[in-house]
Formats: C-alpha cells, sequence, structure tokens
C-alpha cells in the first residue's frame, strides 16, 4: 500500500533540509522524483544521490512565488517524468520577530512563499491532474505552529495557519476530480538548518514542553508522508496529520 513505484512525484524546496528528505524518502518508495528549489546545484548533488541506488529524478529550478516559474516546472515534470501522481508542496521560509517590529517586506517575504507559492504549486499541478483524468495526492507541508498561537513568528505562523484551511478548502472542491489534499503538520524536528537552536539553552527549555521529551528526527515523518502520498490513505482528504511527540496536544 505504500508503494510508489511508477509514480511521478513533485517536491518544492528539494534542495536542503526536510524537503531533501522527503525527495529521498519518495524515491527509496519507488516514485520518480522532480527536484524543485532555487538552488539547482544541489539538486544535481541530490539527482546523484538518488541515481545511486537507482532511482531516478531530475532538477527543476523553481521559484515558488512566480507563476511562470511553476508553471514551467509543472510542465517539465509531466513531460520529463509522466502524469503528476504527488505533490510534496514543502517550500517554505521563516523569519523571527515581534509583531509590532516585523516589517513588511519580511511579513510579504513569508507569506508568498508559505501561502501563495504553495496555493500556486498546488492549483498548477491540480489542473493537470485534472485534465489528465488520474487524480492523485497533494500533500501541504503545514506546521504545528499553524494549528495555535506562538510569540516571535507571526508571519510564519500566519502562513501556515492559512496553509491549513487552503489544504481543507482545496480538498472539498477537488475530490470530485479524484484529487486528495492533506497536510503534514510537524512539531520540531532537527536538521541542519534549526539544530543549533534546539541544543542551546532555549531549544532545551522548548524540549521540556513536547510530551515525548525529545525533538522529531527526519525519519519520524517518513512514514506519515508515504500514507498520506500513496493509496493507504485513499479515504484521506482534508485531513491534518500532526507529528509532533504530543506537543499539539498540549497547547
Amino acid at each position: 500500500m505504500f508503494d510508489l513505484a511508477g509514480k511521478t512525484a513533485i517536491v518544492t524546496g528539494a534542495s536542503s533540509g526536510l524537503g531533501r528528505h522527503f525527495a529521498l524518502t519518495l524515491a527509496k518508495a519507488g516514485a520518480k522524483v522532480a527536484l524543485g528549489a532555487r538552488r539547482t546545484d544541489r539538486l544535481r548533488d541530490l539527482e546523484a544521490e538518488i541515481a545511486a541506488f537507482d532511482g531516478r529524478a531530475i532538477p527543476i529550478s523553481l521559484d515558488v512565488t512566480s507563476a511562470d516559474s511553476v508553471r514551467e516546472c509543472v510542465s517539465c515534470a509531466e513531460t520529463e517524468l509522466g502524469p503528476i501522481a504527488i505533490l510534496v508542496n514543502n517550500a517554505g521560509v521563516a523569519t523571527t520577530g515581534e509583531a509590532l517590529k516585523l516589517s513588511e517586506s519580511d511579513w510579504d517575504k513569508v507569506v508568498d512563499t508559505n501561502l501563495k507559492g504553495a496555493w500556486l504549486v498546488a492549483q498548477e499541478t491540480a489542473k493537470h491532474m485534472a485534465g489528465m483524468g488520474h487524480g492523485g495526492s497533494i500533500v501541504n507541508i503545514a506546521s504545528i505552529l499553524g494549528l495555535g498561537g506562538i510569540a516571535q513568528v507571526p508571519a510564519y505562523a500566519a502562513s501556515k495557519g492559512g496553509l491549513i484551511n487552503l489544504t481543507r478548502a482545496m480538498a472539498v472542491e477537488w475530490a470530485r476530480h479524484g484529487i486528495r489534499v492533506n497536510a503534514l503538520a510537524p512539531g520540531y524536528v532537527e536538521t541542519d538548518l534549526n539544530r543549533a537552536f534546539l541544543e542551546s539553552e532555549a531549544g532545551q527549555a522548548l524540549k521540556k514542553r513536547v510530551p515525548q521529551r525529545r525533538f522529531g528526527v527526519p525519519a519520524d515523518l517518513d512514514g506519515p508522508l508515504l500514507l498520506l502520498a500513496s493509496d493507504a490513505s485513499a479515504h484521506m482528504t482534508g485531513s491534518i496529520l500532526t507529528v509532533d511527540g504530543g506537543q499539539s496536544a498540549s497547547l
């Protein structure tokens, strides 16, 4: 049920962090993966790593905030790899600071990438899925910070909260096309980008708020991702799947 052999997937933000891990996870499950990101040099390294275990991936330059770039990416993925069955809408950014001091440019950068960008990629992918008549699975990467308020990340929390409700709206509308839209909402997951903070005094204090008393690691997301991407979740759409060691349950 978790087998993705023969299916084509797009992963946005695939050059580093969780996006890179998601691309590897899908490829190891048999999917052909279109790797989308602005930094194509890192994508070529990931392409080679996937090829090393006989997987197939292609790097595609992608700016999720540009409708033209999104159209070109989706069209290239379908032309090179076949009908798109899976989208992992992962590209995202964050800024830290008080809401009273947040600049308009910082707000726009976060919301345009995390919410508008996710919308543009999902819409374009869904057009291809509906046009081909085969449906598919869209997995939006949200966050538990979209489920409850937290200080210092107003734009990020707003964008992820918007993405959660956008997920539900698209799920209701696109179900008739056989397109399932769900969201994966991780808690704090340790990556190269945040490891220094999570190991700091502030990070260790934050860990005490997680019922399991540990932060996640990327592998904790493999099963939930494959569930939502595969036919194992055939009767799931509009669902928000949290993977956070119980943290959202205690908010």
